[in-house]
């Protein structure tokens, strides 16, 4: 696996990341799903900041799969395959499935975690596509 840059700041609080959550309702797209597909194309969002962070992705950035809904847990990894940014309003994100957790971790968790206390995650809640530093994805996926 080549080595995580992580998100960095680039001024005026603007995240360049390398790393992202995305939020699936399980009920309508489980990682169970993602891993029977083996590839998706990531679409439905629509939110401009989380549609923005979907324009930012590379290929081989590195992902976590987090359910809401009842479950309110990150569940999975998953990896950028391709970007198709020609269509601004809405991009095309091919992801590929990776591994399941060892453990989901639970939103309380993360909420309780100081790493991810300026987190898009924990300070806008229904961010469906969230920039992640090297530290957040690495916390996240040592579980």
């Amino acid at each position: 696996m080549a080595a995580r840059s992580g998100a960095k700041f680039a001024g005026l609080g603007v995240i360049v990341a390398s790393d992202y959550l995305l939020k699936t309702e399980p009920t309508v797209y489980s990682f169970a799903d993602l891993q029977r597909d083996k590839v998706t194309e990531w679409d439905g969002v629509t939110n401009p900041t989380a549609v923005r962070n979907l324009r930012e992705m590379k290929a081989g950035d590195g992902l976590i799969i987090y359910h809401t809904g009842d479950e309110k847990s990150a569940v999975g990894t998953a990896t950028v395959v391709s970007v198709d940014a020609s269509n601004p309003k809405t991009p095309v994100v091919t992801i590929k499935a990776g591994k399941a957790l060892a453990k989901p971790v639970m939103l309380a968790e993360i909420k309780a975690n100081k790493l991810f206390g300026d987190s898009p995650l924990v300070r806008q809640g229904r961010l469906s596509v969230v920039p992640l530093t090297a530290a957040q994805y690495k916390t996240l996926t040592k579980s």
